[in-house]
């Protein structure tokens, strides 16, 4: 069958597929609480029959997949780079590091403040949220776990500091990819976003102090970061040379070095260290490195201390990482691709989203729009580079029918698509996120307070814009109006 004899949906027709996917997501996922590879599967089914039904073949289906995984190739290749550094980073002593210090110099009340400003720190410097919630992330959660602290809390902290650093940083590929998307200077589109970004810190800041002013510390958690700290200390050489795999990263990332080539550059110099003042094997380095660290790997012989007397919460605490940790995020990635193909040869979500935007006729509502389907189609496709340029697509045009700048949109895209993606657990970074750090999205999405801040913000100072002058938002052509007579663009997809 030819395009020619493609048939068109209705919107009614269009709606029924979607509607069944969100029930499968929000009941599947959400309530029954069933694997969300299987729902992903399931829902893409609705839509490939849909599609076929629709006039598309199987073979277009498998051949839009093939290309997203293609795309998706480096993503997918910074997963399992990930599960490396942190199963080489862990016997080379260098997160064990993080934690003896971490435990040592940071009082439980200011953990989640700190968990936040040091992942924000870190990620602004390499510019990927991946890659801070991957290594100094992962510290966090451990010293959070030694103190007996709310995981949920710390993991938002770290979430939310991650993606505070990939939001902002010159050297995040999604805030070039968006701003380039969008047709905006990329620090222009970075000065813009301190609009939203800013407000979100500060609320996420004093939430996190407040919330951690509550915490009681008692001699249970005292004596148990005591024996933590001991057990460590025996355990790794902690001189200050294990932490030039952290520096590696850090410096490659600021001299914009490949990314993979610096993950791989830091996982062998923390093998090397590992070998040279760990007193590990080569076999149990290489071990480490793709099944995952265990502390049997270390040699006990110069500190006297065996394995067998450490508790299970210490053993679990050290025993991550690895290249095999990273396979059922990997598997996830298949699944989500399959859906998010099936999803755009049918053709629904663009009908619907066709009809939508005729109805736009505020600066508020088209902004609020924007973002609301950023926020849906990343859920669907979990690839933020084909959600910019879609985003793009059905809204450039109503943005420049608003007099509104480039900026505005770029800055809706990041709000709504680059920090929502990890909050969702059917998203690839979704995925890495509750893997990396050992806590359900759901547990941690209340706590990811920057994250949920973007879009509030966002939406706000359009909705508010004829009240304050434009305040956050900025005018195309200084000369003209926000808000014009004209209906917004019909533009489709």
């Amino acid at each position: 069958m030819n395009e020619k004899e493609l048939k068109r949906p209705t919107i009614g027709m269009a709606l029924l597929p979607i509607s069944i996917a969100l029930l499968i997501f929000i009941g599947g996922i959400g309530v029954l609480k069933f694997q969300a590879e299987l729902m992903l599967i399931m829902a893409g089914v609705v839509f490939a029959i849909f599609a076929i039904f629709y006039g598309h073949k199987w073979d277009k289906i498998i051949s839009v997949m093939g290309e997203k995984i293609k795309t998706a190739l480096p993503a997918i290749l910074i997963l399992f780079s990930i599960g490396l550094i942190i199963g080489t980073w862990m016997i080379s002593g260098t997160i064990p590091f993080f934690v003896y210090y971490g435990l040592e110099m940071i009082n439980p009340a200011y953990l989640y403040v700190m968990a936040f400003i040091v992942t924000a720190i870190v990620s602004t410097c390499v510019g990927t949220s991946w890659g801070a919630a991957g290594t100094i992330g992962v510290a966090l959660m451990s010293v959070a776990q030694t103190m007996d602290l709310p995981m949920a809390i710390t993991a938002g902290a770290v979430v939310s500091g991650a993606y505070f650093g990939d939001k902002l940083s010159p050297l995040s590929d999604t805030t070039n990819m968006s701003s380039l998307a969008a047709g905006s200077n990329l620090y222009e589109h970075i000065k813009h976003m301190i609009y939203t970004a800013l407000p979100s810190s500060i609320i996420a800041l004093v939430v996190f102090y407040f919330v951690g002013l509550q915490i009681e510390t008692n001699s249970g958690q005292l004596t148990d970061i005591q024996e933590t700290l001991s057990a460590i200390e025996q355990l790794f050489n902690l001189n200050i040379l294990v932490l030039l795999p952290a520096i590696i990263v850090i410096a490659g990332s600021l001299m914009k070095k490949p990314p993979l080539i610096v993950l791989f550059s830091s996982s062998v110099t923390a093998m090397v260290i590992a070998l040279i003042f760990q007193n590990a094997s080569i076999s149990n380095v290489f071990t480490a490195a793709v099944e995952g660290f265990n502390v049997e790997m270390i040699t006990f012989s110069l500190s006297g201390l065996d394995s067998s007397v450490l508790s299970e919460d210490m053993q679990g605490l050290l025993n991550r990482g690895g290249l095999y940790s990273m396979y059922n995020a990997t598997f996830f990635v298949f699944c989500a691709f399959f859906f998010a193909s099936a999803l755009e040869v049918s053709q629904a979500l663009n009908i619907v989203l066709e009809k939508v935007i005729m109805y736009l006729k505020s600066v508020g509502s088209v902004i609020f729009a924007s973002l609301i389907t950023g926020f849906a189609v990343i859920n669907c496709t979990s690839n933020a580079l084909v959600t910019y340029f879609l985003i793009k697509d059905i809204y450039g045009d109503v943005y420049k029918k608003k007099n509104l700048h480039p900026v505005n949109l770029s800055r809706s895209m990041e709000d709504s698509i680059t920090i929502t993606e990890a909050l969702m657990p059917w998203t690839v970074s979704g995925v890495f996120m509750a893997t990396t750090l050992g806590v359900g999205n759901f547990e941690f999405l209340p706590w990811a307070i920057f994250n949920l801040g973007g879009v509030v913000f966002s939406a706000l100072y359009g909705f508010l814009a004829p009240y304050t002058g434009g305040f956050g938002i900025r005018k195309l052509n200084e000369d003209k109006p926000l808000e014009d007579s004209e209906a917004s663009s019909k533009k489709v997809i």
